[in-house]
């Protein structure tokens, strides 16, 4: 009987119809299965939990339904993705099939053969330039949506925990709590971006697509096993081994190879999870002694404390390199387990079917159809435990972003005082406490009540609780009770520390702070900056420069004093606001305050006498809760 003449593979024609009848029927299936697989991990699994923790608003509300619109596109990529490379499947089965009909048509002069042959070939060319198109156009509009996804999820999310780290001063209390965290800084920069990639341990790149993520990796590893699952068995035959028959020999042993495979990868690669959370942890820690070096590199050369420093960060970075280590042995087992599997996976669908093709039974085509089927069915069911390690880093993320999320509701449960808004621009301490961490009494309950234009200087020694009190008025001190009640509204009550925060930026938006840049006018700048004795600074108002380094403490305490004068509060709370300042300029800036806002509460904590002269009442601490108060210029009465 000689050779048949060359048929494809399937219905070419129909191929389109049915093919967007797939990718409907395949889209409403998957998008139920997924949204019940999510749901599920949500409140199933720990990091479900913590990951719907930190992302939750993205997801619900009126505005995530462009979200999850993007989802379903995103879907729609992948299925779309999915059946390109099935039918590719079938045009290399009738390419190899329709070279072979040809060579078979040669050698049995089958002209009638060798013809079917040769136009299936050129056929299947054409069909292979129709699909690749296609394929390059859906990857290219893949990265783009992909990378759209991302962008904007990355915003919101940076966005979102940025207000929740200031909101209710979390930022600062989160050093009160029982387990505080490292660098909220490199979790709000790096782990989100490796969060919203949802890639494994590494940041988001511009060639990332949906292959590039584990959550529509994973669909389309669950789509190609169910598409080729139905391909293989149609091409997989008995095999006869050690005098038994085993029936779909290819796809039983794709399953059990998988399976096996899979099991002792978990095994191998649980480990990393934890490897992979300490080398962020430890790096951060490196980084940040290094940035602490370098913003105090002028204290460390006047200490000389060269050697104590090059001993520190040494420390720091020993453990790096010993949980390193350990992470690279680890990952070199599971990535031998990994390589080991796929290279012994490779010539076996060739050698079950060999003896089919041998006897006649199947074609070429069939063979290497299969071999395709079977590579796309092992690397679709091993996408889990080839990414293991992925999903560990990712899972580090995830607890990195929790720790912080956690950390700042911890920290804003912390207790406070009670702040109520004042009558008109008065000032009342109610039964004020103030205590240590550990409990101690710094401050016992303490009654104060100043009106428009009063003023109070806090003074004591070392320790005694002045900045302290500050600091829990300004709702900072976690371990303070009472009611303070204050002037309401946007910067009506203003504190400043002994060094004032400098931003970056031009000098015009560090003067103005906390106000905004453009709502102030030159003239106002210029004339604060030379009441202030700052004239000098007035030409260089857009300069873009690091001014906590170009500023001396001196100019920077001045700078503070122009922040009062634009803002006008109502009540004002200063800490050694003059510490650097020689006494000429203190007297002028503290008169330029009484004489520019004479209406404004001035409350000063001080250990210089010369500030005394400034304030009507004094409060002083004598330590271990005791204070006195009365008029400055007579000895405070007792309590």
């Amino acid at each position: 009987m000689g050779p048949k003449p060359f048929t494809p593979s399937i219905n070419w024609s129909a191929a389109p119809m049915d093919s967007l009848r797939w990718i409907a029927i395949a889209w409403a299936i998957g998008a139920v299965c997924l949204l019940a697989t999510l749901v599920a991990f949500r409140y199933l699994t720990p990091w479900g939990r913590q990951f719907w923790r930190i992302t939750r608003g993205y997801f619900v509300g009126t505005a995530s339904i462009k979200v999850w619109a993007m989802l379903g596109v995103l879907l729609l990529s992948v299925l779309c993705a999915v059946r390109l490379t099935v039918l590719l499947s079938y045009q290399g089965n009738d390419l190899y099939t329709a070279v072979q009909k040809a060579v078979q048509g040669i050698a049995a002069d089958d002209a009638n053969v060798k013809q079917s042959g040769i136009h299936g070939f050129w056929m299947s060319i054409g069909i292979f330039s129709i699909l690749a198109t296609l394929y390059v156009i859906r990857f290219m509009i893949d990265i783009y949506l992909t990378q759209r996804f991302i962008i904007a999820w990355r915003v919101w999310l940076t966005a979102h925990l940025t207000d929740d780290w200031l909101e209710g001063k979390a930022y600062y209390r989160d050093l009160f709590i029982d387990n505080t965290i490292d660098n909220p800084d490199q979790r709000i920069q790096q782990d989100i971006d490796i969060f919203t990639a949802n890639a494994g341990g590494t940041p988001n790149i511009p060639s990332n697509g949906t292959g590039s993520t584990l959550l529509f990796g994973a669909v389309n590893a669950v789509a190609s096993v169910i598409s080729f699952a139905a391909i293989l068995w149609q091409l997989s035959g008995n095999l006869e081994l050690f005098g038994f028959e085993l029936p779909r020999a290819m796809f039983v042993t794709v399953l059990v190879y998988v399976l096996v495979a899979t099991v002792v990868a978990v095994w191998l690669g649980h480990p990393l999870i934890w490897l992979s959370f300490n080398n962020e942890k430890l790096n951060a820690a490196f980084r940040y002694a290094l940035v602490r070096l370098r913003d105090a590199a002028e204290a460390v050369g006047f200490y000389r404390g060269e050697r104590v420093e090059r001993a520190q960060l040494w420390r720091r970075f020993t453990p790096i390199i010993a949980n390193y280590r350990k992470f690279v042995r680890r990952t070199i087992i599971f990535n031998g387990w990994n390589w080991s599997m796929s290279q012994i996976i490779v010539p076996l669908p060739w050698v079950i079917q060999a003896p089919r093709l041998f006897a006649g039974r199947i074609d070429f085509g069939d063979v290497g159809q299969s071999a395709t089927a079977f590579g796309n069915i092992q690397d679709s069911l091993s996408f889990f435990r080839n990414n293991y390690d992925a999903f560990a880093a990712f899972r580090a993320a995830i607890i990195r972003l929790h720790g912080l999320v956690d950390a700042n509701s911890q920290g804003r449960a912390l207790p406070t005082i009670l702040v109520k808004p004042s009558d008109e621009a008065t000032v009342e301490l109610r039964g004020v406490e103030v205590r240590t961490p550990a409990g101690d009494q710094l401050i016992d309950p303490l009654d104060v009540a100043l009106d428009d234009g009063d003023s109070l200087v806090i003074t004591g020694r070392s320790g005694a609780g002045k900045t302290t009190l500050l600091r829990s008025l300004a709702e900072l001190w976690p371990y303070a009770s009472g009611t303070l009640c204050r002037p309401d509204g946007d910067n009506a009550t203003m504190f400043l520390s002994q060094l004032p925060y400098v931003p970056l930026g031009s000098l015009r938006g560090v003067v103005c702070y906390p106000n905004a840049p453009e709502n102030v006018s030159d003239a106002e700048l210029q004339d604060v900056l030379t009441k202030v004795a700052l004239a000098p600074l007035i030409g260089r108002l857009d300069e873009e420069q690091d001014w906590a380094k170009v500023l001396s403490p001196g100019e920077q305490q001045r700078v503070a004093f122009a922040r009062i004068l634009l803002t006008k509060p109502k009540a004002v709370f200063l800490d050694e606001a003059t510490s650097a300042l020689d006494e000429g300029l203190e007297f002028a800036l503290y008169q330029l305050v009484r004489t520019e806002l004479p209406d404004t509460v001035l409350v000063s904590v001080s250990h210089r006498p010369t500030v005394e002269q400034h304030h009507a009442q004094q409060l002083h601490l004598l330590g271990g809760g005791e204070w006195r108060l009365g008029p400055v210029e007579k000895e405070p009465a007792g309590v």
